[in-house]
């Protein structure tokens, strides 16, 4: 019995990697379809919190620096959130990880950063997100990023 439970778990974690893999393609269809950096309104709207407070917020530019690194303008995609595009090599590398594991039994090497690591960068994207990015003045206006819906 305990053999089937293991199959059962297996197919789950299976169907798991696939709908995170289906989740990402659709984002990154989506931002495709829909430019969130041609001012032209998209089904989602404009930022919400941007247009609330008029200041850029913890997600405001994530879409933007998405599309952009779709593709390839690093520039650009760091310009509009600099704090997320860090993340992203750390979370491509926990999701292949997980893939392999679940797909092929191969154990990649796990991230070994200490907690203070987790800690700072938590603290950063926060002081980032909400404070630096809004300041007007160099370097800080550079990463202002205007509600370009109308």
């Amino acid at each position: 019995m305990r053999q089937v439970a293991t199959l059962a778990d297996r197919a789950a974690q299976r169907w798991a990697t696939l709908g995170a893999a289906a989740a990402v393609l659709a984002a990154g269809g989506f931002v495709s379809r829909f430019n969130p950096t041609d001012g032209v309104a998209d089904p989602t709207g404009p930022c919400l919190w941007h247009s609330l407070t008029g200041i850029n917020g913890p997600g405001c530019g994530g879409t933007r620096m998405f599309y952009y690194l779709l593709h390839g303008d690093l520039v650009q995609a760091a310009r509009h959130h600099l704090a997320a595009l860090v993340a992203v090599p750390f979370l491509v590398y926990l999701g292949l990880r997980w893939a392999a594991a679940v797909w092929f039994g191969r154990e990649l090497p796990a991230l070994r950063l200490s907690p203070r690591v987790y800690g700072t960068y938590v603290v950063a994207f926060v002081l980032y997100s909400t404070v630096l990015r809004n300041l007007p003045w160099p370097p800080f206006a550079w990463f202002d990023i205007a509600n370009l819906t109308p």
